[in-house]
């Protein structure tokens, strides 16, 4: 398989055990190695089915084909953002500094009116789904996504920051049914630094 044609399950920057307490390892290890991977794995099954029917000139299910594909790209890049946005408990944490601090508290009032605001957006998600931090370049205001499933109520062209998976798949060994303990728990391993970082690269253009 060509690397650059198809999708490929990123490496983590931290070890599985990494993030206990509040992330177990069996969790962390089962959540990227398979839930993760399966979303790489259908992805990329879609793309060959796709270059085969081009190929062949066969007839496909375009609308059931894309709609497929679309739940399982969003899996993969929104799963990859999620890891990229954890960090240790020694080093993640607490509140963000910089751009990312300054654009929270004047948009919101203060960290802590975000931090509710954005873990209650989270424990809504109808179903399953993901509490994602956007920014809007149109109005340079960072702005608060709740996304269903993976593609449903996303604000298109906006640039994602942070996310929560709230799949249950992301917490039922740690926290059983509990969404919101496991909201309570993302906040002590956010990795702020990475969220910064992305503002200002976006900031940059």
């Amino acid at each position: 398989m060509e690397q650059n044609k198809f999708y490929v399950l990123p490496k983590l920057s931290y070890d599985y055990k990494d993030l206990a307490p509040h992330m177990s390892e069996e969790q962390l290890t089962i959540h990227h190695s398979k839930h993760h991977q399966a979303y790489v794995n259908g992805a990329n099954a879609i793309l060959q089915k796709l270059d085969k029917a081009r190929k062949e000139n066969a007839d496909i299910d375009v609308k059931s084909t894309l709609k497929d594909l679309s739940w399982n790209i969003g899996g993969h890049l929104l799963h990859s953002l999620f890891w990229g946005n954890l960090a240790p408990p020694s080093k993640g944490g607490g509140k963000p500094a910089g751009v990312l601090g300054d654009a929270l508290a004047k948009e919101f009032g203060s960290f802590e009116r975000f931090q509710k605001e954005f873990s209650q957006a989270a424990a809504s998600v109808e179903g399953s789904g993901w509490g994602a931090l956007s920014y809007c370049r149109q109005t340079n205001r960072p702005i608060i996504m709740q996304i269903e499933k993976h593609n449903t109520n996303v604000y298109p062209m906006f640039r994602i920051l942070m996310v929560i998976d709230v799949f249950e798949h992301a917490y039922y060994i740690d926290y059983k049914n509990n969404r919101g303990k496991f909201i309570e728990a993302f906040w002590n391993i956010v990795n702020w630094n990475a969220v910064n970082n992305r503002l200002e690269e976006l900031l940059k253009h």
